[in-house]
């Protein structure tokens, strides 16, 4: 059955939880009463991005912390993707960039970000550890797998969740816009666009990119968020740079009929792609 999803094109405060809580809190709300039943904020969406020594300051322990317990209590009939800054009890000391699925009142699935960008403008690696694997996992509306940004432009990352069974692949991002030459656009949002319009063609199956809004710490953000369907088709679109809530519709239906047209899941070996790739790695460590 058609599901109704909508991706929440915010601009987080940084380092203020609470006041993004209200943020997300108030967009679930709206979702509901248009009848939604997913909606993917960005990465870190509940701390903002730029948040260096403030790391350790607004980490959560989703399992325990009550203001996780009052986000997963409005999932009541709606599922959500947030991003936030996680610190296990069994990791004293190490903080994720992490990304979580919940729904129906409860945390289904926390992925960690195994791609942190580090150069230029990016000091992920200085302030988070980095996750160590890519796990789909079973949704209300089906097999998906979550992405936190860079992990998307990692093509790797994207068979994972295929070849695990992936319907629905969600991305969460923050990513700054840069480049005056893309119409409308930043011309770096044409390179999230192309991945994934490649992605969702080659898997079959349906790709949801949300990026954030606004400006923070002198750095602006593209927006730009996107869905494309099973095929490379382009659902929707939100603004670029301000903060926006778009929805389209994602049909189960749609990723059966796209896989009996283009039989790329039929004649899969990851079997093949797994003693390929552990051949390499073996020699690479000799």
């Amino acid at each position: 059955m058609p599901m109704k999803i909508a991706i929440a094109q915010i601009a987080p405060k940084l380092g203020d939880v609470e006041a993004n809580l209200d943020l997300h809190l108030d967009v679930l709300e709206k979702a509901k009463r248009q009848k939604a039943g997913l909606v993917v904020f960005p990465e870190l969406s509940l701390t903002g991005y730029t948040l260096k020594d403030l790391v350790e300051e607004v980490a959560l322990d989703p399992a325990a912390d009550p203001r996780f317990r009052r986000l997963a209590a409005r999932t009541k009939g709606i599922s959500a993707v947030v991003g936030f800054v996680q610190e296990s009890p069994s990791e004293r000391g190490l903080f994720y960039n992490a990304a979580a699925f919940i729904s129906g009142g409860r945390i289904v699935h926390v992925h960690r970000k195994v791609f942190l960008p580090t150069g230029g403008m990016f000091e992920e690696a200085k302030f988070f550890a980095q996750g160590r694997d890519f796990r789909a996992f079973d949704a209300p509306f089906g097999r998906a797998g979550l992405l936190v940004c860079r992990d998307f432009l990692q093509l790797g990352s994207s068979y994972a969740h295929y070849a695990a069974g992936a319907e629905v692949i969600i991305c969460i991002s923050a990513a700054p816009g840069r480049g005056v030459g893309g119409g409308d656009a930043f011309e770096t949002g044409r390179m999230w666009e192309l991945m994934g319009e490649a992605v969702s063609f080659f898997s079959t199956a349906y790709v949801v990119y949300a990026n954030r809004a606004g400006s923070e710490d002198g750095v602006t953000f593209a927006g730009g968020s996107f869905v494309f369907a099973p095929g490379g088709r382009l659902v929707v679109r939100a603004s670029s740079v301000d903060p926006d809530l778009v929805f389209c519709s994602v049909d189960p239906a749609a990723v059966a009929r796209a896989r009996r047209t283009w039989l790329f899941k039929r004649d899969e070996k990851p079997e093949a792609v797994w003693r390929s790739l552990e051949r390499i790695v073996r020699a690479s460590e000799d």
